[in-house]
């Protein structure tokens, strides 16, 4: 027993006579071992990535309700009236008048 191990930590597995075989695993356990590291990158990078976009939604969101909340106010008739009264523009007292033009198509 203590032969084979101390065989195995010089080594000799690896260079005796059938040794090819052991190199083929090694050769395909090392190649497993990269694919997963690989595997494992790409997936930590669509994480950091799906977090960034998460955060620019979010930012972009409170964004867009800021810029509607700004908007409603610029719409109000009060804050129209306020902007201008400067200009000597009120509102009518006269309610507008619906102006309907007929058109006359022409037969051929």
């Amino acid at each position: 027993m203590k032969k084979n191990i101390y065989g195995i930590l010089r080594g000799k597995f690896l260079i005796s006579d059938d040794s090819f075989k052991n190199w083929r695993i090694i050769i395909f356990i090392s190649f497993l071992a990269i694919i997963m590291i690989a595997s494992s990158h790409s997936a930590d990078q669509k994480v950091y990535e799906i977090a960034n976009l998460t955060n620019e939604v979010k930012e972009l969101r409170s964004a867009f309700v800021d810029k509607r909340g700004k908007l409603m106010q610029l719409k109000k008739e009060s804050f129209v009236e306020a902007e201008v009264k400067d200009k000597r523009i009120g509102i009518s007292l006269n309610p507008p008048t619906k102006i309907i033009v007929k058109s006359s198509k022409s037969k051929k």
